[in-house]
């Protein structure tokens, strides 16, 4: 059989040590190319939050307002054993931890509890999950959201469109609720229909006597809880994609003091195997 000398096995070492030197320091290199990535990701998420929570905070105004009217007209939702309308929010964008996986999930929950359930999605990705088990419930999907704090003028182009679907007996809105910076938690908001305001005892308290006064505040009360909605979600998936790339960043901070000392390891073995190798050589020749 065949066998190698001392000092060409030596050589064949060395050499495979060098392949797996630059392989490491290539590896070392694209780690450091992703934790300068993710880190401005995050400073650009940490600069959006700010935003975004001013944005839900004056969403969350409008919402306690229609909320305190409704309680005072005793407006009471009717049952849910007739037509239901599922209203999830989500976004088109993702990198965003488990933020579009929590409504869905939630989604899903509701659809067991409720009969007759048709569903609406605002945003690819709460569509893209809902498709692979409930994709005959699906009637409307928008795409296009969640760049920028939603408006009220956007949200009423959608609330049209959702309208054009027919009447339901019951309509929630599904949304991310922003809890605090590190945490959020599906939610639901109930929106009032045209049948029950005009059911509602306490609406005599208030003096409207505009004919159509029913359906004008159903149709403001479906665009504010979408309103909402978005306003909540979007605060928790810029909130979320932040905590994302603050933890991946950290990862890569620490794969790359691993790969540092395994560089620096390796290195020292390199030289160690070429020194070994010339002293070698040198006894031979001696």
């Amino acid at each position: 059989m065949f066998r190698l000398g001392a000092t060409q096995a030596a050589r064949v070492n060395g050499a495979r040590n060098y392949a797996t030197l630059r392989e490491i320091e290539m590896r070392l290199k694209s780690i450091k190319n992703i934790e300068k990535i993710t880190n401005t990701m995050k400073v650009v998420a940490s600069t959006r939050l700010n935003r975004a929570q001013r944005a839900m905070t004056a969403s969350r105004v409008f919402n306690e307002s229609e909320s305190e009217f409704y309680k005072n007209a005793e407006v009471q939702p009717d049952s849910e054993e007739g037509k239901n309308l599922l209203i999830v929010i989500s976004s088109d964008k993702g990198l965003c931890g488990s933020v579009h996986s929590q409504v869905s999930k939630y989604t899903r929950k509701r659809v067991a509890e409720l009969k007759n359930v048709d569903i609406v999605t605002i945003g690819e990705k709460a569509k893209t999950q809902l498709l692979r088990t409930h994709a005959d419930n699906l009637k409307l999907s928008f795409s296009g959201v969640g760049k920028e704090a939603p408006t009220f003028l956007e949200v009423s182009l959608i609330a049209d469109e959702i309208k054009k679907l027919g009447k339901y007996d019951n309509i929630e809105v599904l949304y991310n609720k922003f809890v605090s910076g590190v945490s959020f938690e599906p939610n639901t908001f109930s929106v009032a229909v045209a049948e029950a305001i005009e059911k509602a005892p306490g609406l005599s308290k208030y003096e409207l006597e505009t004919e159509g006064v029913n359906e004008t505040l159903a149709e403001f009360s479906l665009a504010n809880s979408i309103f909402s909605g978005m306003a909540e979600g979007y605060a928790s998936e810029i909130s979320a994609r932040r905590n994302a790339m603050d933890n991946a960043s950290k990862n890569a901070g620490d794969m790359i003091n691993s790969f540092t000392i395994l560089y620096n390891r390796t290195r020292q073995a390199v030289i160690t195997n070429e020194l070994v190798d010339i002293i070698t050589g040198a006894t031979a020749l001696a």
